[in-house]
This record gives structure tokens, sequence and C-alpha cells, in this order.
């Protein structure tokens, strides 16, 4: 029984399920972005309490592999050595009438996630699991500071959906260019921040040193590179003071890696 407090930042534990999904829709929000819509009969009873949720994407490459997806156990653990490339994508909407799941891929070019997003049509299938659990931030914040690149963009932007209209947001995003900016819709007050890779005289870093942070009680929510996040973090306590409490940052990919999402 969970007795977590809910007015309290907590984690709430799901059971584990695996999913075959059907591809239903594909749709480029940029030139880069691809929003890839799935669903199916097999989406029941999926849930997804947090915004910065995630859930596991399954890429086999060999009938092998395949065979194992569709035989494993997750509640046990994935030790099979022959399961297939994994990715964590955020489910960035869910609608359990209508059985679909909106998921947005970065398309980098490398990568077997990006792949798959590159070429995937209708008619295809998709394998996911989770998620495993969801991190609760209840409606106790007066304002929100929000952080990332692209990859963060489908959990910042169903957090900012999610907000209610007597909050502030503070938004600061990472693209390559201005053709990569989204609508980010929201009941809240918002203000965002683009820093665009092709311009020189723009950088993450020197942004969040000058930023002007929300007043009022605030949490911050940061999801960039894992070695840039943390030096983002390290601005935010040791410039502007802000309550190491309430401020998450995480690595949501590694340089010598290929972005989640």
């Amino acid at each position: 029984m969970n007795t977590a407090n809910p007015q309290t930042i907590h984690r709430v534990m799901h059971e584990i399920k695996r999913r075959k999904l059907e591809v239903l829709r594909v749709v480029d929000l940029t030139p880069r972005m691809r929003r890839i819509t799935v669903g199916g009969p097999e989406l029941a009873g999926f849930i997804s309490l947090g915004s910065d949720d995630h859930v596991k994407l399954f890429f086999p490459q060999t009938a092998e592999e395949q065979s194992a997806l569709e035989n494993v156990e997750l509640s046990g653990g994935i030790k099979n050595k022959v399961m297939p490339p994994m990715r964590d994508y955020t489910p960035r909407r869910y609608d359990l009438d209508a059985l679909e799941l909106d998921l947005d891929f970065v398309l980098h070019g490398d990568g077997p996630a990006s792949t798959w997003a590159a070429q995937a049509q209708p008619g295809q299938f998709l394998h996911i699991g989770g998620p495993r659990g969801s991190m609760i931030v209840p409606d106790i914040f007066d304002s929100y500071l929000l952080i990332g690149d692209e990859t963060a963009l489908p959990a910042i932007a169903r957090r900012l959906e999610e907000l209610p209209a007597n909050r502030r947001a503070l938004v600061v995003v990472e693209i390559e260019n201005a053709q990569e900016q989204q609508p980010l819709n929201s009941a809240a007050s918002v203000e965002v921040i683009w820093v665009h890779r092709d311009a020189p005289a723009e950088d993450l870093l020197s942004t969040v040193e000058n930023l002007q942070v929300p007043a009022g009680e605030l949490y911050t929510w940061v999801a960039t590179e894992s070695a840039l996040s943390r030096k983002v973090r390290r601005i935010l306590l040791d410039t502007h003071g802000l309550n190491d409490e309430f401020v998450k940052a995480v690595g949501y990919w590694r340089l010598d890696d290929s972005p989640q999402e």
C-alpha cells in the first residue's frame, strides 16, 4: 500500500507490463522531431502519473531478438542476453478511451530508436514496457523552472500542459535552430527561452547563469546530456542559491551515446 504524503514529492510504483502496440499515425512536428502514435487493445490499463515518466521501447534487429522479446517476462527483470536494444522514452500523451499513446522521437540519424522512427509507418508494431514508476510532483509550488534540450521537450511540454492557471513557468530549451521550436501550451503563465546551437553567441550554461529565477516556492527540473545536466545543476545551486531538495537534474543521454528521445 502506498503511504506517501500526497503533499510531498514522492514516487509511485506500477506493475510492469509489456505491450505490443500498432503504429496508428506518424506526424513530423519539426524537421528533427517526429510524433508516432501507437495504440491498440494492449494499451488498456496503461498508467503514467508523472510528466517525466519513461517507458522502455524495444527494437529487435534479428529473429532471435524478436523471439526473445515476444516471450520475456519484464516483472522478473530483463536478463536474456539476446534481448534487443532498448531505449527510454517519455509518454507524451495517452488516451485510454481511444487507446492511443504519443511518443516523440528526435531524428538524429543514428541509433536503433531514431532509425526505427525514421521509417515507421502505420500498421507496423512497437513493443513497450512500463512505466516502472512515476515521480509525483504535487501542486504545491508557485513557480517552475524547466531546462532541457530536444530530448526533454516531451516531458517539458507535458508538464506545462498539466500546470494550473495560477502558476508561473520559466522554460529554457537548447535546440539545433529556430526550425526546431515547438508551441508549448499551458494554462500557466509561461516564458520560453530558446537557445540555438547554430548561433555562436548562444550557450545553455551562460543562459542559465544569467537567468532571472522565478519568485516564490520553486521546483526546478533539468534534463540534458549527463555532464551538461551536472553543470547546470551546479550553477543553479551555487549561483542562484536554489534549494537542492527541489532541484531534479538528470542525464537523458551521454555524449558518447545516442540521445534517448
